[in-house]
């Protein structure tokens, strides 16, 4: 039993098929000679009767051809009879001499010693008639004849009452092999249904492990580890397989067990540094727009002083309120975001204490789209772009400077030109261009990458510079590409064009790439 348990596949079925087939094979030999014993008995039902047709046969045939040679004398009669005799001779010493108590035992004892004497008296018949002797033959014919007679009825007597008695037995003999052939047809059945119990017990114990496999696959797929499993129920395939999956399983939940390890670290990690990535930028903005450039404040003030000198009182009163509107905008703390609006009034602000400073060298043309100036954007971002511009554009070269600052929707045109600046899709573009000294490549990439340093900082500089700005924009925008650096060489000024994409309600949408502000 251990050994089919053990074996392997193949040799568990090739060993159900051969015993079913050898247990069917046994109850069909077994039924089979059942069905000819019970042919045989049939068959041997009535022998006795046809024994006794051909002994009356054989008896008529002799009496015949005896009356035949008595008629004719002629040799082929003479051996007719012989051969008759003969027979019929051989016949009758196969008929039952002993004494017995059966009825048809005395009868057929009695028709042996009756045919005895007839062929006694036939013999001497034939003698007779050879031997010429008429008297003798006639009476003996006559006496062969009557027993002829008496024998025939005789056997007629005991074929019929034997007929009787072998067709009760017959019909007996028939009912019980009905009988048999109903028992044979129950025990097939019973076999057919033990052999498809045994096959269906069979494959139940190799599919039933399979089953469980399929079902424990099934809940791996869909994502519940938590299931039990079950040793293997044999050493064949099917329990090679299980143990198999069995170490897959427990590989599996050890590797996603690591993996959610990793990944719990991971966003700790990933919370600490978004958690020390927001405090710096907070401090980081918070101390960049309060940053106040001593020597500016120094200067604008003292031009402020010799104006006063100079002109009369309403000129310095505007000079000293633009002053104080440009401290004011760089002193707020209360809000982080503001209008663009607002900017540009920074700007033109900023473009007038310089003008006053420096007795107007700086042209400054503005081109604004007026549907746009409520679009939301980061504080101190236009002017310190202006600024840079002053510094590193115009005050270089020799003749006026121009400074042209425009507002537009990023399309057409327009569009056109914020592509040409590394800008892809659309928003709002503000552009602030100088006709200065221009930069080069090498210098644009070290701005935008936060490697440009300054050997001092400019005189009259409130402190920002560009790579706050940059990193401003970026942080405010989500977007990398936020600012962008455009010069066609020295000589040829700058122009720095800034992007900010707009939501459907007209806002700025500070998510791009699927980051978010913090």
């Amino acid at each position: 039993m251990s050994r089919l348990r053990d074996g392997s596949l193949q040799f568990k079925i090739s060993a159900i098929y051969i015993v079913t087939n050898l247990f069917m094979l046994c109850v069909n030999l077994a039924l089979l000679a059942g069905i000819n014993s019970m042919s045989s008995q049939l068959d041997a039902v009535y022998q006795d009767n046809l024994h006794l047709n051909e002994l009356s046969d054989a008896l008529t045939k002799m009496q015949d051809n005896m009356t035949a040679y008595l008629s004719a004398k002629t040799t082929d009669s003479l051996e007719d009879y012989y051969r008759s005799e003969q027979v019929f001779s051989e016949m009758v010493r196969e008929l039952e001499d002993r004494v017995t108590g059966s009825a048809f035992g005395r009868m057929e004892r009695n028709i042996r010693h009756m045919s005895e004497r007839y062929l006694e008296t036939a013999g001497q018949t034939i003698e007779a008639k050879r031997g010429r002797n008429v008297e003798k033959y006639r009476i003996r014919y006559e006496s062969t004849t009557q027993m002829y007679d008496y024998i025939s009825a005789y056997i007629s007597a005991l074929n019929s009452e034997q007929f009787k008695n072998n067709s009760t037995q017959y019909m007996e003999l028939l009912r019980r092999f009905r009988l048999f052939e109903l028992v044979s047809m129950v025990v097939m059945t019973a076999v057919m249904v033990g052999n498809v119990g045994i096959i269906i017990s069979f494959t139940g114990t190799v599919i039933r492990p399979l089953k469980r496999l399929a079902g424990s696959a099934d809940e791996i797929a869909r994502g519940n580890f938590d299931i039990e499993l079950r040793e293997p129920e044999s050493t064949d395939e099917v329990g090679i397989v299980t143990q198999a999956f069995n170490s897959m399983v427990a590989s599996i939940g050890r590797y996603i067990e690591q993996i959610r390890d990793n990944m719990e670290a991971e966003r700790k990690l990933k919370e600490k540094e978004l958690l020390m990535e927001t405090h710096l930028k907070d401090a980081r903005l918070k101390y960049l727009q309060a940053q106040i450039n001593p020597h500016f404040l120094f200067n604008t003030l003292n031009a402020g002083a010799q104006l006063a000198m100079m002109e009369g009182a309403d000129r310095t009163y505007e000079y000293v309120q633009k002053i104080a509107q440009f401290y004011r905008y760089n002193m707020k703390k209360s809000e982080e975001n503001v209008s663009l609006a607002e900017e540009i009034e920074m700007v033109d602000s900023y473009i007038y204490i310089l003008n006053v400073r420096f007795a107007g060298d700086i042209h400054y043309e503005k081109n604004v789209d007026e549907a746009l100036m409520q679009t939301q954007m980061p504080g101190m971002i236009l002017q310190p772009i202006v600024e840079n511009c002053v510094n590193h554009g115009i005050r270089e070269m020799e003749g006026d400077g121009v400074i042209r600052l425009c507002v537009y929707r990023e399309r057409g045109a327009a569009g056109e030109n914020a592509v040409n600046a590394g800008f892809v899709g659309g928003g709002i573009c503000i552009s602030i261009k100088d006709n200065g000294v221009g930069m080069s490549r090498e210098t644009i990439d070290r701005v935008m990458n936060g490697t440009y340093r300054e050997s001092g900082m400019a005189a009259g500089s409130n402190g920002i510079g560009m790579d706050n700005v940059i990193s401003r924009m970026r942080l405010y925008t989500g977007d990398e590409d936020a600012v962008a650096i455009n010069s066609e060489g020295t000589g040829q000024g700058t122009e720095v064009l800034i992007r900010i994409r707009q939501t459907a309600g007209g806002g700025a949408d500070r998510r791009a790439d699927g980051v978010e502000e913090q």
